[in-house]
Order: C-alpha cells, then sequence, then structure tokens
C-alpha cells in the first residue's frame, strides 16, 4: 500500500505544478476587481474590472477544471510505461461516470431522489465532479491499460487487438463502477452530513473538529459535504451565506457567531502553509527541488488561499503528516474562533478575501491575523521540520531519487545501448522474468517473477553502474543519464 501511495503522489505531480501560478493569477485578479467575485458593492464595469476578471478567469481555468488534470496526471503517472493511451482510458473512465452519475441521469434511474426526504442524497451527486472520482478513474484507466495493453483477440477482431482493446474494457469497468457508486456515493456523503450536525452544537470543539476533517477529506472530495453544512443553508447553518449578506433572514436568526466557521483558515492558509513549506524546504536533501515546489504553492495559499498545490505535493508521499497538518489546522481554528477573529471568505481563506471581508459588519479583530499567523509560521515549521528529519518522510526534495543526483554524473563505459540492454536482459533472467519496466531519471526499474534469477555481476558486467533491490519482486538497474536510450532499445526486445 505504502508503494502504491508513493507512486500516485508522484503521479500527481505533474498536474499539481499547473496550479500555483493558477492560483496566483486567481489573487490578483481578485484583488483588482473584487467584484469579479461577487463581493458587495464592488465595481463591475471597467478598465481595472476587465484586467481582473481576465485574469480570475485565466486562473480559474485550471482550478475550476482540476479534477480534468488529475485523471490524465494519474492515468499517465500509474501505467506501467507512461503511454498515452492510458490517459486516453482514464478521461474515458471520467466522462463515463461524470455522466452517468450526474443529477440529470441518477434522478432518472431513481426518480425518488427528487423528493425533499432525499435532498442530500441528490446533492452528493451535484458535488460528485472533484478530485476523488479524478483519481478514481485515472486508477481506473491506468489499470486496464496495464492488464489490457497485450491483450490477443481473435482475427475477425484483430483490429481492436492490443492498446485498442483498452478504452473499450475501461468504458465496461467504468459502468460498473458507476453502478457501485450510485448506491456508495450518497451513503458516504450522507454519513458526513450527519457528523456535520453532531458537530454544530459543539461550539469552538466542533469548529476545530469541522476545520481538521475539511482537511483530512481533501485527498477525497469529499470535504464538499461537510462545507455545505457549515458554509451554505443546508441543516440551517449558512456562515458564509449570513456573514456576505447582513441584512438577511439568514443572518438575523444565526444562533451561532457568524464567521466562526471560516475565521479559523486564514491563519493556516496565508501563514501556516507558508512555515511547513519553509519546514519543508529546510528539511530538504534537494533544496532546488523543494523550492521550485512549495515556494510558489506557499505563495498561492497566501495570496488567494489555493492550499491543493502544496497539500498533494506531500499528502500521498508523506500521509502521517498530512493528518499532523490536518490536526494543526484544527487546533488553530478552535484558538482562533474563541480568540474573536472573525473574517469570511467568497473564494478562500487567502489576503485578498481577507482585505475585503474586513468591512463587513461580521468582522471582528482582524489585526488577530498577524499574531496569531505569526504563532502559526512558527508552529507549522517546527512540527514539519521536526516530523521530515525524525522520520525521513518523502516530501519534496527529500524523497528517495535525490540518490539519483549523484547517478546522474555516472558515464556509461561506451554508447552501444543495444548491446547494454541485451546485456542487462539476460542478467535480469530474460524477458520471461519481467513482468514491467520502466524507468525515471538515472535508472531502469523492473518488476521481476524470480528474483533468484537476477545475477547481479551480470549485471554490471553488461555496462550498468549498480543494482538495487527493493524486494523481491523489484529490481532496479542504474543506469546514469543515459537511461531512456537503454530503456527504448529494451521495449524493443520486450
Amino acid at each position: 500500500m505504502y508503494k502504491f501511495l508513493q507512486k500516485l503522489g508522484k503521479s500527481l505531480m505533474l498536474p499539481v505544478a499547473a496550479l500555483p501560478i493558477c492560483g496566483i493569477l486567481m489573487g490578483i485578479g481578485y484583488a483588482i476587481a473584487p467584484g469579479v467575485m461577487g463581493v458587495p458593492d464592488a465595481p463591475t464595469s471597467g478598465p481595472a474590472y476587465l484586467v481582473g476578471f481576465l485574469l480570475v478567469k485565466a486562473g480559474g481555468a485550471l482550478i475550476d477544471n482540476m479534477h480534468w488534470l488529475f485523471v490524465i496526471g494519474v492515468a499517465v503517472g500509474m501505467a506501467d510505461d507512461k503511454d498515452g493511451t492510458s490517459a486516453l482510458a482514464g478521461l474515458v473512465s471520467f466522462l463515463m461516470m461524470k455522466t452517468l452519475l450526474s443529477p440529470g441521469v441518477v434522478t432518472t434511474l431513481m426518480p425518488s431522489l427528487l423528493e425533499d426526504a432525499n435532498r442530500v442524497k441528490l446533492l452528493a451527486f451535484e458535488k460528485f465532479e472533484n478530485v476523488f472520482p479524478a483519481i478514481l478513474a485515472g486508477l481506473i484507466g491506468a489499470f486496464c491499460y496495464n492488464k489490457f495493453k497485450n491483450t490477443k483477440l481473435p482475427d475477425w477482431l484483430a483490429f481492436f487487438s492490443g492498446k485498442r482493446c483498452v478504452a473499450i474494457v475501461t468504458a465496461v469497468v467504468s459502468i460498473v463502477a458507476s453502478v457501485v457508486l450510485l448506491f456508495v456515493w450518497p451513503v458516504i456523503f450522507g454519513a458526513l452530513v450527519a457528523v456535520g450536525n453532531g458537530i454544530k452544537g459543539m461550539g469552538y470543539v466542533g469548529v476545530g473538529l469541522y476545520t481538521f476533517l475539511n482537511r483530512l477529506l481533501i485527498p477525497t472530495g469529499l470535504h464538499h459535504a461537510l462545507n455545505n453544512v457549515f458554509w451554505f443553508d443546508t441543516i440551517g447553518i449558512g456562515d458564509l451565506q449570513a456573514y456576505w449578506n447582513p441584512t438577511s433572514e439568514l443572518a438575523q436568526n444565526a444562533n451561532w457567531s457568524v464567521g466562526m466557521y471560516m475565521a479559523g483558515f486564514f491563519p493556516c492558509m496565508m501563514f501556516g502553509v507558508a512555515g511547513a513549506a519553509t519546514g519543508i524546504v529546510r528539511a530538504a536533501k534537494n533544496k532546488k527541488v523543494a523550492i521550485g515546489i512549495v515556494l510558489s504553492a506557499a505563495v498561492c495559499a497566501f495570496i488567494c488561499g489555493v492550499t491543493e498545490p502544496f497539500e498533494f505535493a506531500f499528502m500521498f508521499t508523506a500521509f502521517p503528516l498530512y493528518v499532523v497538518y490536518a490536526l494543526l489546522y484544527g487546533i488553530f481554528a478552535a484558538v482562533t474562533a474563541a480568540l474573536g477573529f472573525r473574517a469570511g471568505f467568497m473564494f478562500s481563506a487567502g489576503a485578498t478575501d481577507l482585505v475585503f471581508s474586513a468591512s463587513l459588519p461580521a468582522a471582528a479583530k482582524t489585526l488577530l491575523i498577524i499574531p496569531i499567523g505569526i504563532v502559526a509560521f512558527v508552529v507549522f515549521f517546527l512540527v514539519f521540520y521536526f516530523a521530515i528529519k525524525k522520520f525521513n518522510l518523502k516530501t519534496p526534495g527529500n524523497e528517495d531519487e535525490d540518490a539519483e543526483a549523484e547517478e546522474a554524473k555516472i558515464v556509461l563505459a561506451n554508447n552501444d545501448f543495444t548491446a547494454i540492454a541485451s546485456g542487462v536482459l539476460a542478467a535480469i533472467g530474460g524477458k520471461e522474468n519481467v513482468s514491467a519496466v520502466d524507468y525515471c531519471t538515472t535508472r531502469l526499474r523492473f518488476e521481476i517473477k524470480d528474483y533468484t534469477a537476477v545475477n547481479e555481476k551480470a549485471i554490471k558486467a553488461a555496462g550498468a553502474a549498480g543494482v538495487i533491490r527493493p524486494s523481491k519482486t523489484a529490481c532496479q538497474v542504474i543506469i546514469g543519464p543515459k537511461v531512456q536510450f537503454v530503456y527504448d532499445e529494451l521495449k524493443k526486445m520486450l
């Protein structure tokens, strides 16, 4: 399971890398033209508005469609040989599930969902298009590709053999998955709404518990279930709606302190993420890699509260640390609410939302963001730095591949890549012993059937620099920076 999550985490890095610039664009656009995001009384015309509108829409093009990026990233990253066919399969899967589990289709299949008593179940399908189904679709696409890419069909169906078969199988598997989710998804969603109902009467402790669960559920997309309980008028609490519309009946009759379910996100997203990012960089073996990934993500979180580029950078490769990260959110949210700080957001808890929400009636003690934020920065930094160092967690810049920086200096004895590939393949036990092969920056990565058939001396004699054997079913052959050329020849032989 750990290896699976680690590979999944690496698969997400490509789509995650596209997100920070979008968040920054949205933050700048929002600052220039708050009317684009629906801030009351903000201008909705003029040159500044048009520039801000353009930037917000440009950033939103990817932020609002993040799930599509994850479909492609996971499908390609989890495939054995990173073939584009797996991306097509992932797309097929997501389109199938997105359509079959859309409100229009599910209400046709199950008309009872239109009844008021089932509004939470219907809401589950209205919120289905998020990161969790995207990752699931990517995994289905990659699984079908890995399993059926070499399928041989009878002669009269030969056109659909091999990789052409993958999309067809993926469609069938996705239909089955959709039928399962038709019954499972609303149950899970409804359970989280029930949890929200239980939390709402717990005061500041409930604020902390809600915020903890909100972050913890980010990888699944199920945080939307809790958000609907606390931000919108789903069960009588509509913290976001009441904050931004203080004259509404909801705000006038509020039996909670308006803004309390949003306030705690500000110190964490603006300062806590920056502290955690600094801890990751300080603890990293390869600081250049760490800075490149988490610094822009921290800036993005501070300006406009988009934290996914930071969170998806480590949540799967160092999940225990992500749980601690979510716990820190919960603690700071409870403390922030108890201290009387109140602020709200239309988009997310970044500096732009803080500035524009500070003038509303429900805002209170907004200057507390400075001392609370400083404390959040320090605490997040210390916790991340200590945890990464103590437990050697695989955060950006601290992965096993850091050893490959030295391997990148390796020079092969000759450039006869065919001969090297042939010698390695023979030493690994022949193609009969190879289940799958892939490559990274400097290594060939084999999945093998019989570990006793591997001859390490013969591998080195073939021209490889070394051999690493992580398990009985895995073998990594160190080639150096020209590994792709050896891999290409190897694939021909396989």
